[in-house]
């Protein structure tokens, strides 16, 4: 099973308040755990959405709106993505992530499943599946 662990974003992420050094010593000791143990297949931290932007779409067309955004409570600070067995795995694992360790704000993380192709049923095609397979491995390939 793959998951995204998604770090919600803090009003200290969004001010853009940088981790100290031994905050990312510590994530950088856990994510080496991630590798060694064959879970993490990958996983960034964000800017604050003060430099980013949405598009929205509608019927009367694409608009962009530039960050900040304003509710700090549905952005997203950092991410994983995870290969494990089952998602009280993927909880586990992320109990031991070294979040808050300092007493700071407390922190938000929400893991989420990826689709599996059986998940759309009749409606991938295994001409639909190739296309898929096709753009994976092309897309391996440009990394």
């Amino acid at each position: 099973m793959k998951v995204m662990v998604l770090v919600k974003a803090t009003a200290d992420t969004e001010a853009g308040v940088m981790p100290t050094r031994d905050e990312i010593a510590a994530m950088g000791a856990f994510n080496e755990e991630l590798v060694k143990a064959g879970i993490m297949l990958a996983g960034d931290g964000l800017k604050p959405s003060s430099h980013g932007a949405r598009v929205r779409f509608a019927a009367e067309g694409r608009s962009v709106i530039d960050g900040p955004f304003a509710e700090t409570r549905e952005l997203v600070a950092g991410f994983w993505v995870w290969q494990v067995r089952s998602l009280q795995e993927a909880v586990e694992w992320l109990k031991r992530a070294p979040f808050n360790a300092g007493g700071g704000s407390p922190v938000e993380v929400e893991i989420r499943p990826f689709f599996e192709a059986e998940d759309f049923g009749d409606a991938f095609t295994p001409e639909l599946q190739a296309q898929e397979q096709r753009l994976r491995e092309q897309i391996d390939r440009s990394n």
